[in-house]
């Protein structure tokens, strides 16, 4: 296992909505026996609000306050040595100071998931607000790309949980 590994046992997981962050995450972590954590159900408990209405009532600069919030505790938890796969918000690494907190705190990995994948399966959920209207959601798709491409790691994703979930075992951060 890499040495930024050991010091802060996180593995972050990026990309767009609909990519797979929560089933891949939850696969992982458990493939690899660490705890799983998913910044946006995190967010709702200690919210009480589901994040479409958040958004709703207080609007997206908002939520990203909150976001970051939950992200500087979630990785307070990592720093104190619990092993742990977050699935973070489709915006989380966008925002510089997020990025840092976890370039220094863990290993980043985008799950790269084709545009036409995200569409079937985000298009028809309403709890998604960026992607009520399908023209922005191509558009914000293209726009992130260049933001997830700074992670440390990319993997590709399909349909198959199992297969990504090999893919980022084999990585280089796993090997002595």
């Amino acid at each position: 296992m890499i040495l930024k590994l050991k010091r802060t046992p996180a593995i972050y997981l990026t990309g767009f909505m609909g990519s797979g962050k929560t089933t891949i995450g939850r696969a992982l972590a458990e493939e690899l026996g660490w705890m799983f954590s998913d910044l946006d159900e995190e967010i709702e408990k200690r919210e009480g609000s589901r994040i479409v209405e958040i958004f709703d009532a207080r609007g997206e600069a908002a939520f990203r306050v909150i976001e970051s919030a939950a992200l500087h505790h979630r990785v307070k938890s990592v720093q104190l040595g619990q092993p742990q796969v977050i699935a973070l918000g489709g915006g989380t690494l966008l925002n510089e100071e997020n990025f840092e907190l976890v370039s220094n705190n863990g290993v980043s990995v985008w799950l790269d998931c084709a545009f036409a994948h995200v569409h079937r399966r985000v298009s028809h959920q309403t709890h998604r607000p960026l992607a009520r209207d399908p023209e922005k959601l191509r558009e914000l798709f293209e726009a992130r790309r260049h933001g997830y491409a700074r992670a440390d790691y990319r993997v590709e994703v399909d349909d198959d949980t199992a297969a990504a979930v090999a893919r980022i075992l084999a990585l280089p951060l796993f090997r002595p």
